[in-house]
């Protein structure tokens, strides 16, 4: 950086940052104060991100409405949405916003310097001087307002962020995880949900909206992050003269004040919502948390960050285990939560009883006591300093920018004192430390300080309530009613015409050439050649060896593959479980919790999963894999191979309590999953009804396998031995040398030794004689409705137009953003008040329609049935053609980690996508037209044709259009 360009800010500070090969600074800009970081290196991938400190004084989550509606519009860029016209044209690697309890970011990044240029603009521009003055519209449709279509009502609350919080507060992980905030830190902005809570986000008045805008968003209590390879005096100069020198320096009072600590540690009882076909029995949560020191202690802070996995995370962790032994939950576990001015740690058994909470209590403090005095088993410290810094070093965020990361990591101490401002990008001397002080009694003080003497913590039991949500459901039906009952005629006619307004502000188009302000590239500025693979196969043995040469920095990233074509459809749900077993039980030379320790202290991991890949050429065929995946350095290439035969020949089934433990927890994990993910949860389940692929995939991880889980739990004691033989059987059948295929990344140099050790490991697998399975997966349409206690719906439709002789074209790439960013987002998200829809079709024909956290159920689908005549119709100058080509490339061309280079180029593989189809498509989508799309019509009616409906959602909602399903169920049934 040239610092004789840097007029209008003062240098405070230059450092090295050997770790991630930057150089950083911080700066002060000089009239108003405003805090600038810069990290600068030879990453393409730039990223700017500002912050401000918004400490939240109660629960109508106006900081998070806030953060929505900033981007609705502002001075330079009136548009009524201008983040959905970024997102349609530009090459942006990451685009979005986020709400923390005390801070909001607006970060934004890309390769190309001009679109990087015109992203940062739009930002500061939004953030700075928003539209929210000038258009009442902006609050009521990102917050919340009142909707009464006719003066008879029925009169309901509407909102992006009111649904959004809806379905937030549906979750019990969630709330629970709120709770402990709140109950640490009552005297301070963390004692309030900065996200909103439903009850009371209706509490916020416009007025008070706007005054929070004007106390926090202003340069003086804004902090400024650039990175990466970019002319930072430029960018500078451009801050400074567009946006910050036209405020006065400003004292804000945003800071955090800290939560005096208790006399007493906290107990609290509080419930959360389950549907009456859930037991309140063995459905409750205890946490035991407590406040650990504060932000700026990083040596603290990256200590209990292992000392979490050593106690709790790693298989076998001795406070774990204790509460498990002890039957105290069906699942524990626990975190050290940071990113806040005071972090803190808990300890969490799910599936629980209240009556159990003494005990809870009392187990922990006499583990505790009894690791403080006996100290920790030091391979588990090893292992869990080792499983940081390899994570630290490998800097592999999959899609997700590094300097993006870097960015949330910082925030987490900048924003609370310049000193450390660089502290979570200078982390290595910090595990040299942790290293030395291993053995030393460290650890043991800190969980005697902390955890043992510290009475600033809280206990909760989280307790089920049946019906809950009906009765918060009715009360507040009656509520808006006494509400509409007290208004004159004339007050109920003004909010009839106050929705219709709303309306009519989101239906109305933009004023002609408007969306001209919206700086965007040109087709030109496209890269016009498709991204290449990296696949060379070779042999070993008779396995393909499948090699990715890509520059991994040392890393050798391994995946072996065993073909599952063979395996009978009735043992699906069992590999589903083979998968989180193997790993996590004893093997012939280690127990469970020391494998995971030697793995961690040793490797970069070892993970067993699934792998799925549909064929091009077929609507229903595909190639399904057992996975193992490792990566480690070059030098401990062999560590990771013993390791791998250790887990796959050597592992012990016959442990009965091990196996109980374990279904517990995938059981308790699965059910978070299913309802947090519900669109996902929704759309997989959908597309079960007609793809084999899908079937299988439902089968052993969505809501099938959910029930297989739930079932062998119930019934564990009468089935655990027919379980054993499936497993070991299981094993039998799969891990053999016919079936192995590998796919490896790395640099060259390691190739050799990586082929010696399949070829020595494929001579360890099973040969024994096997039965192969003739039955294949059947599939039957079912649209069914799954109820759950939440008060929103996950609505999909689902079908395959390849099944009906359309074929598929790069334009779908196309046709899925308008859809994501216009037609739906528009009908959907803007006027139904849904956060979210998606859409997808893949080049098998499978393809899908999907709502997030949504209000409503049949207007959605009455949505989806609007598609084609809005696609037959759709219109489009050459800008906006121009606009929703760059928006597609821009999911195209992010930039691959190693990792995934290998990756993608192995799914290209087995799915038989060659580099001439992406080509292919990659011409079609640059040269598409208007016409291209409405050629699509016929293509969705085809999709819509299988009429295939999944719906998970409110038992209200569900209830209430059971006509439209053949089968209504409760998703969670104990």
């Amino acid at each position: 950086m040239n610092k004789d360009r840097i007029f209008a800010y003062d240098i405070i500070k230059e450092e090295n940052l050997k770790d991630i090969r930057s150089t950083g600074y911080l700066l002060r800009h000089k009239k108003t104060g405003a805090r600038v970081m810069l990290i600068e290196n030879d990453d393409e991938n730039k990223v700017f991100n500002i912050a401000f400190r918004t400490p939240p004084k109660n629960s109508t989550g106006v900081a998070h409405i806030l953060e929505h509606s900033v981007l609705c519009g502002s001075r330079e860029f009136p548009l009524k949405d201008p983040f959905v016209e970024l997102v349609k044209g530009s090459l942006n690697t990451f685009l979005n916003a986020m709400t923390y309890p005390d801070k909001t970011c607006y970060p934004v990044a890309s390769c190309n310097d001009q679109d990087f240029q015109n992203l940062m603009h739009v930002y500061l521009d939004a953030v700075f001087y928003p539209n929210i003055y000038k258009k009442e519209e902006i609050f009521r449709q990102e917050g919340w307002s009142y909707q009464l279509e006719n003066v008879e009502g029925p009169l309901k609350y509407n909102g992006v962020v009111y649904n959004e919080m809806k379905g937030a507060f549906s979750s019990p992980d969630e709330v629970l995880e709120r709770e402990i905030m709140n109950s640490l830190f009552p005297d301070t902005p963390y004692g309030c949900e900065s996200g909103g809570d439903p009850d009371h986000i209706p509490e916020l008045s416009y007025e008070e909206f706007l005054e929070f805008h004007k106390t926090y968003y202003h340069p003086s209590n804004s902090y400024i992050y650039l990175y990466g390879n970019m002319d930072m005096a430029e960018k500078l100069a451009f801050i400074d003269e567009h946006y910050l020198s036209a405020f006065e320096r400003l004292d804000v009072d945003s800071e955090i004040r800290r939560q005096e600590p208790f006399e007493k540690r906290k107990d609290l009882v509080m419930e959360y919502p389950v549907s009456e076909s859930e037991s309140e029995e063995g459905n409750s949560y205890l946490a035991y948390s407590t406040v650990v020191g504060d932000a700026s202690d990083v040596l603290t802070g990256t200590a209990f960050e292992v000392l979490d996995y050593a106690l709790l995370s790693a298989p076998g962790a001795p406070l774990k285990q204790a509460l498990l032994d002890a039957q105290i939950g069906m699942d524990v576990y626990g975190s050290y939560d940071d990113g806040i001015m005071q972090p803190y740690f808990d300890i969490v058994a799910k599936g629980t009883d209240p009556d159990k909470k003494e005990k809870f209590v009392e187990i922990i403090r006499t583990t505790l006591e009894d690791i403080a005095a006996n100290g920790i088993d030091r391979k588990a410290l090893d292992a869990g300093i080792n499983c940081m810094e390899f994570r630290y070093r490998e800097a592999d965020f999959s899609s997700w920018p590094k300097g993006l990361m870097y960015s949330l990591a910082v925030f987490g101490n900048w924003l609370y004192s310049d000193e450390k401002a660089f502290a979570q990008v200078q982390a290595l001397p910090v595990f040299e430390k942790l290293k030395e002080l291993a053995g030393q009694g460290y650890f043991e003080e800190l969980i005697r300080k902390y955890l043992l003497d510290n009475t600033h913590g809280s206990v909760i039991t989280l307790v089920p309530s049946k019906g809950l949500a009906a009765r918060k459901e009715k009360a507040l039906e009656e509520k808006l009613q006494a509400h509409l009952e007290s208004l004159s005629q004339e007050e109920k006619e003004a909010l009839v015409q106050k929705t219709k307004a709303l309306e009519a502000y989101q239906e109305a188009p933009e004023e002609p050439g408007a969306e001209k302000c919206i700086p965007m590239l040109k087709r030109e500025d496209i890269r016009k050649e498709a991204a290449g693979f990296s696949n060379e196969p070779l042999d070993v043995d008779g396995s393909l060896f499948l090699y990715h040469e890509v520059p991994t920095n040392g890393i050798a990233y391994l995946d072996l593959m065993f073909d599952l074509k063979d395996l009978a459809p009735e043992k699906v749900p069992y590999l589903g479980l083979l998968k989180s077993v193997l790993g996590y039980v004893d093997t012939a030379h280690y127990t469970y919790g020391e494998l995971s320790n030697e793995i961690n202290a040793e490797t970069g991991g070892i993970n067993i999963g699934i792998e799925v890949f549909d064929h091009v050429d077929s609507t229903e065929d595909y190639d399904a894999m057992f996975s193992v995946r490792g990566k480690v350095m070059y030098p401990k290439i062999d560590v990771l191979f013993r390791m791998i035969r250790e887990i796959l020949n050597t592992s012990s089934l016959e442990d009965t309590k091990r196996l109980y433990e374990i279904i517990a927890r995938v059981k308790s994990r699965a059910q978070a999953n299913l309802v947090s993910a519900g669109h996902c949860t929704a759309v997989l389940r959908g597309a079960s009804y007609s793809s084999p692929m899908a079937a299988f995939q439902e089968g052993m991880s969505g809501i099938a396998y959910y029930q297989f889980i739930e079932e062998l739990e119930k019934n564990f004691d009468t089935r655990k031995e027919e379980l054993v033989k499936e497993l070991n059987s299981l094993m039998t059948e799969i891990l053999r040398p016919e079936y192995l295929k590998i796919s490896y990344t790395g640099e060259r140099e390691s190739l050799d030794e990586i082929m010696k050790q399949v070829k020595a490991l494929k001579h360890t697998f099973h040969t024994e004689f096997v039965d192969i399975a003739e039955k294949s997966i059947s599939c039957e349409k079912k649209n069914e409705g799954f109820t759950t206690s939440g008060q929103v719906q996950y609505v999909a439709r689902t079908g395959n137009f390849r099944k009906k002789g359309y074929e598929y074209t790069g334009a779908l790439d196309i046709l899925k953003v308008i859809l994501s960013y216009d037609y739906l987002w528009m009908n959907l998200r803007v006027k139904g008040g849904a956060y979210g829809c998606m859409s997808g079709f893949k080049r098998s024909g499978e393809s899908y329609f999907v709502s997030y956290r949504d209000p409503h159920l049949k207007r959605t689908l009455d949505v989806y049935e609007g598609i084609p005549a809005y696609v037959r119709d759709f219109q489009a100058d050459e800008r906006e053609m121009t606009k929703y080509i760059i928006g597609t490339i821009s999911g195209k061309d992010v930039p691959r980690t190693p990792q995934m280079q290998g990756s993608i180029s192995k799914t290209a593989w087995f799915c038989g996508v060659t580099e001439e189809m992406m080509q292919k498509e990659r011409n079609q989508i640059l040269g598409a037209d208007v016409e291209d799309i409405r050629g699509l019509a016929p293509l969705i009616e085809a999709i819509l044709s299988d009429d295939a409906v999944c719906v998970v959602g409110s038992e209200t909602a569900i209830e209430k259009e059971r006509e439209i399903f053949k089968e209504v169920k409760s998703l969670i049934s104990c």
